[in-house]
């Protein structure tokens, strides 16, 4: 048995929606902002499936995830098929010249794990690494829009 987690952050981004989905978009550029993601591999025979790495205090995992909607400018939404149990959404809002982001993301730990760890302390540390995640995402996208 396992137990899901769901985290919901949002930032503000400086930044043209375009130039914050094309950025998003390319799934194999993640590791430059996400603090715990190591690699991320797009299947060259299905764009829609990816091989993900997360590589933590010497914990290592990894996953199959499918995107199963994408609304250009709007959503990007997936799931895992393999490996690491877990599932999401990044959602954007445009405001003219900047952009809304705000990504959901939802994992199964085991059982056990969960009654070893306090979920509200594993919570604070993976909304903490989202929120700093994000703040990276922002500060990339803002440098990428700069002529």
């Amino acid at each position: 048995m396992s137990d899901w987690l769901e985290h919901t952050v949002q930032i503000e981004v400086e930044t043209p929606i375009n130039v914050v989905w094309d950025l998003w978009s390319d799934l194999e550029q993640m590791p430059k902002w996400m603090k715990w993601i190591e690699s991320v591999k797009v299947v060259e025979n299905d764009p829609n499936l990816s091989r993900w790495k997360l590589a933590s205090g010497g914990f290592e995992f990894s996953w199959l995830s499918r995107v199963t909607r994408v609304v250009t400018h709007q959503i990007i939404q997936w799931e895992s098929v393999d490996g690491l149990p877990n599932r999401g959404a990044i959602r954007f809002y445009d405001r003219g010249d900047h952009s809304i982001v705000k990504m959901t993301v939802a994992y199964a730990i085991p059982g056990i794990l969960g009654k070893l760890m306090d979920n509200l302390f594993l919570g604070r540390i993976v909304e903490s690494t989202l929120n700093a995640d994000l703040q990276r995402f922002r500060d990339l996208a803002v440098k990428t829009n700069q002529p």
